[in-house]
């Protein structure tokens, strides 16, 4: 394992909306014996809302705030040494803030979904509030691209088996 995950151990993944960050982290984090955590998951339990309600009555930026605010606290955990494979909201990793709190704590890896797969797994998914229109999808789809390639490692998602990515996951150098 490279030193800079034995220093931070911390796994975050990041990727579009519907990628499957979620159900790839839980058995990626099984897989290697380590902590998982869902960040919008973590959100909804304190806020005592859905990710949806607090973008519809608080706003995108307060929402953003929020979300900052659980990662710092669960990017301290893995700085002192709690193992975790974390996945990040759609939108987390692209704000600027965010990306430079988990750039030097662990390893990032992009989950990159084709467009076409996400639309076909939000396509009845109204919890998801940018998800709506198909149009502005796709429009926030093309301009997170940019943001999530600074992630160290891309992992293409080829198929809808999640233990696929994560063999994938398991395959990179990071684990020689």
């Amino acid at each position: 394992m490279i030193l800079k995950l034995k220093n931070t151990p911390g796994i975050y993944l990041a990727g579009f909306m519907a990628a499957g960050k979620t159900t790839i982290g839980r058995l990626l984090a099984e897989r290697l014996g380590w902590h998982f955590v869902d960040l919008d998951e973590e959100i909804e339990a304190a806020e005592k809302m859905t990710i949806a309600q607090i973008f519809e009555t608080r706003g995108e930026e307060e929402f953003r705030r929020i979300e900052h605010a659980a990662m710092r606290t669960r990017v301290r955990a893995i700085e002192a040494g709690r193992p975790t494979v974390m996945a990040l909201g759609g939108g987390a990793f692209v704000q600027s803030k965010n990306y430079a709190l988990v750039e030097d704590n662990g390893i990032t890896i992009w989950l990159d979904c084709p467009l076409d797969t996400v639309r076909r797994r939000v396509e009845q998914a109204y919890h998801r509030p940018l998800a709506r229109d198909l149009e502005r999808l796709a429009r926030l789809y093309a301009q997170r691209r940019e943001g999530y390639a600074r992630a160290d490692y891309r992992i293409p998602i080829v198929s809808d088996d999640p233990a696929a990515a994560v063999e994938a996951v398991l395959a990179l150098p990071l684990f020689k």
